[in-house]
């Protein structure tokens, strides 16, 4: 049903890092149109038109001549084509050049290379990541701490 040979034109260019094509699920091809929502985990290329939702923990993929209207939620969104919607991405959006996207943007990394239009909102959000703290009290004559440590103390 899908073509077991590896795609070759994921979406690039020469400053950006080369997106791997192993483990793509699925497949929108130039001329196809698709209406209504899309949920899979994996990734996911898109050269088609999409109307409607967009749902991943993995990887979008939207080629140059893809068209997409829709809300999209993945872990990474990779984008040379059209988006017009609300995007959120878990880990990172990044916008190539010839790249138009028109809505709210919410992830917490974000490239947007020279030659993108981008028209929206942008939310930079913090990845969830765990945070250790040293609790132990230090008396202000212990010269062993840092001046910062001993000011704090």
């Amino acid at each position: 049903m899908w073509p077991s040979e590896k795609q070759e034109n994921v979406p690039s260019s020469p400053n950006a890092k080369q997106e791997s094509t192993d483990a793509i699920v699925a497949y929108v091809g130039k001329g196809v149109t698709f209406t209504g929502t899309v949920s899979y985990s994996g990734t996911v290329r898109i050269d088609g038109i999409v109307d409607g939702e967009i749902q991943t923990d993995g990887t979008v993929l939207v080629g140059a001549d893809a068209v997409i209207t829709a809300t999209v939620r993945a872990g990474t969104l990779v984008c040379m084509g059209t988006i017009t919607g609300d995007v959120t991405a878990q880990e990172r959006i990044q916008l190539l050049a010839p790249a138009v996207l028109t809505g709210g943007v919410k992830t917490p990394k974000l490239s947007i290379e020279d030659g993108v239009r981008f028209n929206g909102t942008i939310e930079m959000t913090q990845a969830v990541r765990a945070v250790t703290r040293d609790t132990s009290r230090r008396s202000i004559e212990d010269h062993s701490a840092s001046p910062l440590r001993r000011a704090t103390a």
